[in-house]
């Protein structure tokens, strides 16, 4: 009987509100507990006198017997916190109040809002759903916040209206001059590197710079022969002097023979199953303009309402030849414009865009989950480390780090002044503009160069076509070179061309006669003695370029090199694995540059103060070079 008992009071327990978040007690099978005794010291052979025995001592009449007053908790004391309060303390935040408005409804304070989701950034917490929950469960939230509970809505208002890059760079810098006062950085030298991050873009909405221009080829096409059929009724009929119209004259869009020249190549190799030419020709598509063919329509507007001809709409009605001209052209209007937004949307810079993120461009992605080598909607991220800590990041939708040194050095120029002394990047950022901006900033170059592993073989020293492997000599002020078989290859003009918006300049030299020579099938590129025998040598050298890569291989060949190519594949290599291995950061939630940006700094500003945390408690040290074994 009073087992019976037992059992109905564990079923009222069970179906009782028992715990504060919801979770149940399950209740095992009485014949389980009994033969679990071996647990226990004592030998125990009613199970449901066990089972009652805890229940009673974790509840007190439905309620739990652990007291939950925030009072009698406390967070740990080296908990990083702490360390935000305390750099807070000494910021500025006039930028960010600027930002907000006395009139209306008071709301968060805004300085809150900055520490708590600073905060749920050196947690990894980038979610504001997740920053909402742990600001009602999370203790270290309920301090900052004070017990307050903002909702989603005022952390979306906050990050999209108050919070500006501008205003993270500048929190972000006196934090750095902080800890250069503490000697923990010096901002006289930066470790440069990139990754590519996915956008929040659907996958499959491109827009491709080579697909534009092949179907702009055809539709032109189309649109000649509309002006030339516009030209024909005019004249058949006489229109041309009765309404005092002139022809119409074709728009000429330069660039497109280029295009027209690559689509018929492609077409050839079609048939013979070769693989395309890209066409990403830039073409200057301000050449055509659709309100050109608006005139065209007006035109025969007036035609129709001169001469009494009436447009036909709806089903079995027959449409005179004027309206079909004039349907012809609007539609080929509109798919101008069409296109035209289109080029306008993706610029000259890069040669696709997503339909559903504008500003990100689709790049070739290193997590290929259908294993195609298919290109994703992404943004190149950068960042400038210098002791583990994130001195600059920079977000641009360009594929390659070509162009984005630069724009990292003048962010640090204008935040610290001319302090820079020496940069260090891998090869992707080797290139005469970057070079030549660090040697006219006085910024010495520790930039590892694109052939940095060829220089190294056998083949590179042995190729006698290379200038680097001739002699050369100088007569009367003017250099020339010498090759394997002792013909000189004088100066025979110069050469510039504009890449990028930087004029590159390039010194030809050329053999007078190569006849004769037993060299030349190695000497010269492609050479083929069938069809072009009498070929001579001929080389182009930027020796601009030269001068500045050789300037920079000697400071990477140097022991001070050495230190720094380790310093930088450690620290900012190690700042995307852990990015994005542990932290799982491989996608950003926000859609455009400016949001993307935003997003991205306030992580780099909560993994700042999470590395400064770690510092203070003697967790990481400043890396000063791979330390010499101890013997035994």
């Amino acid at each position: 009987m009073s087992s019976k008992i037992n059992l109905q009071t564990c079923e009222y327990a069970r179906k009782s509100s028992i715990f504060q978040d919801n979770q149940l007690i399950y209740i095992k099978k009485e014949k389980k507990m009994a033969n679990d005794n071996h647990l226990f010291p004592v030998p125990c052979y009613n199970g449901t006198m066990l089972k009652q025995d805890y229940y009673n001592d974790f509840f007190d009449f439905g309620q739990q017997k652990i007291n939950f007053s925030f009072f009698e908790l406390h967070l740990p004391d080296d908990d990083p916190v702490y360390t935000l309060k305390k750099v807070m303390e000494e910021l500025d935040f006039s930028g960010l109040l600027a930002c907000c408005s006395d009139q209306g409804r008071t709301g968060y304070n805004p300085i809150m809002l900055y520490a708590v989701v600073t905060y749920a950034n050196m947690r990894g917490v980038r979610a504001v759903d997740r920053i909402v929950e742990l600001c009602e469960r999370d203790l270290a939230f309920i301090w900052l916040t004070k017990g307050q509970r903002p909702r989603r809505d005022a952390f979306y208002d906050f990050k999209g209206k108050k919070l500006t890059g501008e205003i993270l760079d500048e929190l972000n810098y006196q934090f750095l001059l902080r800890l250069k006062k503490e000697g923990l950085i010096t901002l006289k030298e930066l470790f440069i590197d990139g990754t590519k991050i996915e956008a929040n873009a659907n996958r499959y909405t491109f827009v491709w710079r080579g697909s534009l221009n092949y179907h702009l080829a055809g539709l032109l096409d189309t649109i000649d022969s509309l002006y030339t059929a516009y030209n024909t009724l005019l004249h058949e009929n006489g229109y041309g002097p009765k309404y005092d119209l002139g022809d119409a004259r074709m728009f000429v869009v330069e660039g497109m023979d280029k295009v027209r020249r690559v689509i018929g190549e492609n077409r050839k190799r079609k048939l013979t199953k070769h693989k395309k030419i890209s066409n990403n020709t830039v073409i200057e598509i301000d050449g055509c303009s659709p309100l050109e063919i608006l005139k065209l329509q007006n035109n025969l507007k007036k035609i129709a309402d001169g001469e009494g001809i009436g447009f036909a709409y709806g089903k079995g009605q027959r449409k005179p030849e004027l309206q079909k001209l004039y349907e012809e052209l609007e539609t080929c209007g509109t798919r101008l414009m069409e296109y035209k937004g289109h080029f306008e949307i993706m610029g000259k810079g890069r040669n696709s865009y997503s339909k559903t993120d504008l500003e990100a461009t689709f790049m070739r992605m290193k997590e290929d989950h259908m294993l195609n080598g298919q290109l994703k909607p992404a943004y190149n991220v950068q960042i400038a480390v210098e002791n583990y800590f994130i001195v600059h990041s920079y977000v641009s939708n360009d594929r390659t780090d070509y162009n984005t040194l630069i724009p990292v050095l003048k962010k640090h120029r204008k935040a610290f002044g001319e302090e820079l002394e020496a940069v260090t990047a891998d090869s992707g950022y080797c290139c005469e503009k970057n070079l030549s901006y660090l040697k006219e900033n006085g910024i010495k170059s520790y930039i590892k160069l694109q052939d940095h592993e060829k220089r190294k073989t056998r083949a590179y020293r042995a190729d006698i076509g290379k200038y680097y492997n001739m002699t050369c000599a100088v007569f009367e002020d003017e250099p020339y070179y010498i090759c394997h078989d002792g013909r000189e290859l004088r100066h025979m003009r110069t050469e510039s061309r504009v890449q990028d918006g930087y004029t590159q300049t390039f010194e030809v030299y050329g053999c007078a006669d190569c006849s004769g020579c037993e060299h030349k099938a190695k000497c010269l590129y492609k050479y083929d003695a069938e069809k072009n025998p009498d070929r001579n040598k001929v080389m182009k050298i930027n020796e601009h370029w030269e001068e500045l890569k050789e300037g920079s291989n000697e400071n990477i060949q140097s022991e001070e090199g050495i230190l720094k190519r380790q310093i930088r594949s450690i620290q900012t290599e190690g700042h995307f694995g852990d990015i994005k291995e542990n932290e799982n950061f491989r996608r950003f939630h926000y859609r455009s540059e400016e949001k993307v940006y935003k997003e991205f700094m306030l992580y780099a500003i909560g993994r700042n103060i999470m590395k400064y945390h770690r510092f203070l408690h003697h967790e990481i040290e400043k890396y000063e070079g791979k330390k010499e074994a101890k013997t035994a």
